[in-house]
């Protein structure tokens, strides 16, 4: 087995979305966090980083990470969650995705983070069509529609351009609503076009949707790219009524079936380090990325709990056990 290095603890930017840059920076450091993933757009209001500034001048670049080095703090990637296969919204979502590959490659970063994004069901649509049943008959047909008119041939094409940007890697977030959420899925893409497709493996996702993030985390092994650390508490007797094909408003916990929530409130700190116990033996060395989206907790006070069971779980120290050389 390789040698790993120790995995730590990061932080998704929109976390603390609220604060401006250099007083997110500093709350990020006083929480014990020492690597930031930045939103970039799209789904992202983008609170801590202007793309086209960034992009056209060295002298923003350097401010920007001159600010994070005097927080302790470093850039463990760029996110750029959306939907860039949206049959409307599309183009626009793609702009943000290829220009935050560019920056990526501006600022020595070789993984981005995104989604895989999810088409209509056919020519013509105006909204994205997310396919979860093999009944009726048609819809393998829109679905080898989507793979082979739509998917395929985007990220055949976002991966040549990634690389001339030097970024090597782009981790695709396994995620509902999308054409990949789920681990065959990514798998079957990564087959398609090679290892520099990837996961960014958020287990809450997962859960939701009835998969088990260990077994994903043991089938993906060197595919998974980054980890978002967020957790999703389900609500067995609303479950028990909808199923876990949930359409309420994110805010009304009381009445949905699952809901994002703080690190250790939906699956107890024991899942957590079998969690993080998993990713050692897959040979995963890279960031824990909390990302804060429970609406009955201070975003603060959230991340101080998640860091803190994030700290009692991991290893601190490089392994030296090694088995006696007896008989």
């Amino acid at each position: 087995m390789k040698a790993l290095n120790l995995m730590k603890i990061g932080m998704v930017s929109d976390s603390l979305a609220a604060l401006p840059l250099e007083q997110m920076l500093a709350q990020a450091a006083a929480l014990g966090v020492s690597g930031l993933e930045f939103n970039t757009g799209n789904w992202s209001t983008a609170p801590h980083v202007s793309l086209s500034r960034l992009l056209e001048s060295v002298g923003a670049r350097q401010d920007f990470t001159g600010k994070l080095a005097a927080h302790g703090v470093e850039i463990t990637g760029l996110n750029c969650n959306g939907n860039q296969l949206h049959p409307v919204e599309g183009k626009a979502h793609d702009r943000v995705v290829r220009d935050t590959i560019r920056l990526s490659g501006l600022l020595g970063l070789r993984t981005v983070m995104l989604m895989s994004g999810l088409p209509g069901g056919g020519p013509g649509e105006q909204t994205p069509n997310w396919i979860v049943s093999s009944w009726p008959p048609e819809t393998g047909r829109i679905l080898d529609w989507q793979w082979q008119k739509q998917l395929l041939p985007y990220w055949r094409d976002l991966i040549v351009f990634a690389a001339d940007h030097g970024v090597e890697r782009l981790a695709i977030e396994l995620h509902g609503n999308q054409l990949v959420h789920n681990v065959p899925a990514l798998l079957h893409l990564r087959d398609n076009l090679g290892p520099a497709v990837g996961a960014n493996l958020d287990p809450s996702h997962l859960i939701w949707m009835g998969a088990d993030p260990l077994a994903a985390v043991s089938r993906l092994g060197s595919a998974i790219y980054n980890v978002h650390a967020k957790d999703t508490w389900l609500n067995k007797p609303a479950m028990a009524l909808t199923s876990r094909l949930e359409t309420g408003p994110l805010d009304d916990m009381a009445a949905r079936a699952w809901s994002y929530i703080t690190l250790g409130y939906g699956m107890d700190e024991g899942w957590w380090r079998q969690f993080v116990y998993h990713l050692r033996l897959a040979g995963y060395d890279g960031w824990l990325s909390i990302e804060h989206e429970d609406v009955m907790f201070a975003c603060a006070e959230g991340l101080e709990k998640s860091v803190s069971l994030l700290k009692r779980i991991i290893p601190i120290a490089a392994s030296d056990f090694a088995p006696q050389a007896i008989g």
